[in-house]
């Protein structure tokens, strides 16, 4: 994404090359100030803003603190800010204090490639076993507790009040999502849509969680979107 449309892209707290220490706080809240924190220490004033999953939720309510500091948004099969969000059977087993650090702690990498194959229409393809690797060996102690400390942090109310603004934000909006994405129904697309006041919305035919891997023609619709090119 990055190669194709520039811009760029922080690792989470937590994940990646970003620190992960025990004193930190993982919950969406502290993330929008991390990515505050980012922007000022860069000095970039405003942003086109990309988000999938977590991001995307981290990404809407950033703009909804900061909406004159967000030109376009576009979220990609985003965590859904609203009351009455059905976790996925695994994620559930990860917010039990206990159960989770079991659940965790029994991943192997042989787990990880089928958890992550499982969300993509094209798995061998989209996560090849050096993809499954750098996932892999970035999952230490210190991602893996950031991971059960966010997931725990996030309860309907909580996630409810974070999608509390939507309808106030006005900036061109571009919702994707991939239409056999296992865990986060394709109807939050619509559900999405609805609330965000100038958003258009794309559902990806034969696309995973992570349509842009499986549609390459995804990350193009993405890349102009950000730098406001007419759609193709």
């Amino acid at each position: 994404m990055l190669a194709a449309g520039g811009g760029v892209a922080p690792d989470l707290l937590g994940f990646g090359r970003s620190s992960k220490a025990g004193n930190l706080e993982y919950t969406l809240p502290a993330y929008v100030d991390f990515v505050q924190g980012f922007l000022d220490a860069l000095g970039i004033e405003e942003v086109a803003l990309m988000g999938h999953g977590w991001g995307a939720a981290i990404g809407l309510l950033f703009a909804q603190r900061h909406p004159e500091r967000v030109q376009r948004l576009a979220i990609v099969d985003a965590l859904p800010l609203f009351s009455g969000f059905t976790w996925p059977r695994i994620v559930r087993y990860l917010r039990r204090p206990g159960i989770g650090e079991l659940v965790m702690g029994s991943i192997t990498k042989g787990v990880l490639a089928r958890m992550l194959r499982a969300g993509s229409t094209s798995p061998k393809e989209v996560w090849s076993n050096q993809r499954v690797n750098a996932v892999w060996d970035q999952l230490d102690q210190g991602t893996q507790r950031a991971i059960l400390r966010l997931l725990r942090s996030a309860d309907d109310r909580t996630l409810s009040e974070a999608g509390a603004g939507l309808d106030r934000l006005d900036q061109p909006a571009l919702v994707i999502w991939g239409e056999r994405d296992p865990w986060l129904a394709p109807g939050y697309a619509d559900a999405f849509g609805d609330r965000l006041r100038n958003a258009t919305v794309t559902r990806v035919a034969g696309a995973g969680h992570w349509p842009w891997l499986d549609d390459p023609a995804v990350r193009d619709r993405l890349c102009d979107f950000a730098q406001d090119v007419p759609a193709r």
